[in-house]
């Protein structure tokens, strides 16, 4: 199939080509012919599948079959600045042959430009679910000419704690609407909430709670006082040409990045403690290659939309099996190769089990030829018996709700 199989207007057709999309993904298949019919659309797909175009496309296709008449026309809801920001990007660029206006809103940012940007009116708004309420609170937007409204990372928001401030948005949107919510994952709350927000779905589903299978996923188990000695030694692997190194906390996250720089290696951060201006600055140092590694916390697990990370390295297996499947999505992004390689202490060993469980496979484990995994563990890296037993009873406790979610 061709996007010119798919009955897009002359202009969109036209940012397809300049964009150079060769032709569409199988969630871009199946989702824009059933918006384009006007139908609600339930998707679960993960990030880099284009589920973007997916309901960009349609969306744009459809605001152009009539004039704007003030308030925004559709609205996107994303759960992160980042995801905002990359996802009002690509609406510019397939947006940018025709008359449409398109204009994003999201926390960290000078609010009074965002007031003048709505004022003049956009057809289409990306916004993060904060900073919406906030423009509706100072009547700086209304939903009076809406016609369409996406929930990207539906499960994503809830997570986040973003559900009473996606209800109370919807509240005071037309209820004849045409509605989008794609998903990761399909847990029992999305599900709850797709009964409430859309009517008769066509339901697409890719890649469910599955990594792409270009990504060569590697285990190595290694003793909590030697994760840094080991990473130090796998950066310099190969084929490592840029990496993604997640980190559990905003501390590790820290010293991660100051090993690393003492290395001699030019390292990006990001974490929550961030304003946004240092983010994009560290994540525009990474896009342009002038940083090989980016050492981030969840923050950056979802939406970003890098090309090339020839790796994704867990210093720090993920709290949630889920989080595991959006963190090595960050590689072999739209099928490219990749790998996804995750250091593992003994403790961390019921997190991978559970992460096991819900892809339905083992991952190889490995081990680095040339490194000595015998140093002696110091008496400041042993856990007490208590600290294990915690962390034993909470892996279990991610086992026990995943199952719970998956029976």
């Amino acid at each position: 199939m061709k996007f010119e199989d798919l009955q897009l207007s002359e202009p969109l057709l036209q940012a397809v080509r300049a964009m150079e999309f060769e032709e569409p993904t199988p969630v871009q298949e199946v989702a824009i012919p059933a918006a384009l019919g006007g139908a609600d659309v339930l998707g679960t797909a993960q990030t880099g599948t284009g589920k973007t175009v997916a309901f960009l496309l349609p969306s744009l296709e459809r605001l152009q079959a009539s004039e704007s008449k003030g308030g925004p026309r559709a609205v996107v809801l994303a759960p992160t600045r980042e995801l905002a920001m990359q996802i009002a990007e690509e609406a510019r660029n397939l947006a940018r042959y025709t008359k449409l206006r398109t204009g994003v809103v999201y926390g960290g940012a000078p609010i009074k430009r965002q007031i003048d940007q709505l004022k003049r009116g956009l057809d289409l708004v990306v916004a993060t679910p904060g900073r919406l309420m906030d423009h509706m609170r100072r009547g700086n937007i209304n939903f009076k000419q809406l016609e369409i409204l996406v929930l990207d990372e539906a499960d994503r928001m809830l997570d986040m704690g973003f559900l009473p401030d996606i209800d109370e948005i919807v509240s005071h949107m037309p209820a004849k609407r045409q509605t989008m919510l794609f998903s990761a994952t399909m847990p029992g709350p999305i599900v709850s909430l797709t009964y409430r927000y859309l009517k008769n779905p066509v339901r697409v589903e890719i890649a469910t709670a599955r990594p792409p299978e270009a990504i060569d996923q590697r285990l190595y188990p290694v003793p909590k006082h030697l994760k840094l000695p080991l990473l130090i030694e796998l950066l310099k692997c190969e084929g490592v040409d840029s990496a993604l190194v997640f980190t559990r906390t905003k501390v590790e996250a820290d010293v991660v990045t100051r090993r690393l720089r003492d290395c001699g290696y030019s390292v990006a951060e990001i974490h929550g403690d961030f304003r946004q201006k240092q983010r994009n600055q560290a994540l525009e140092r990474f896009r342009s290659g002038h940083s090989r590694i980016l050492v981030a916390t969840n923050v950056a697990a979802r939406g970003l939309d890098i090309e090339g990370i020839s790796h994704v390295i867990n210093y720090d297996a993920p709290d949630e099996a889920e989080n595991y499947v959006h963190r090595i999505g960050r590689t072999a992004r739209v099928d490219a190769d990749g790998a996804a390689w995750t250091l593992v202490t003994p403790e961390d060993e019921p997190l991978i089990n559970s992460i096991e469980y819900l892809l339905d496979e083992k991952i190889k484990r490995a081990h680095l030829e040339g490194f000595d995994y015998d140093v002696p563990t110091p008496d400041w890296a042993k856990p007490s018996a208590k600290v294990i037993l915690q962390r034993l009873e909470k892996k279990q406790s991610s086992i026990d709700r995943w199952k719970s979610l998956t029976r």
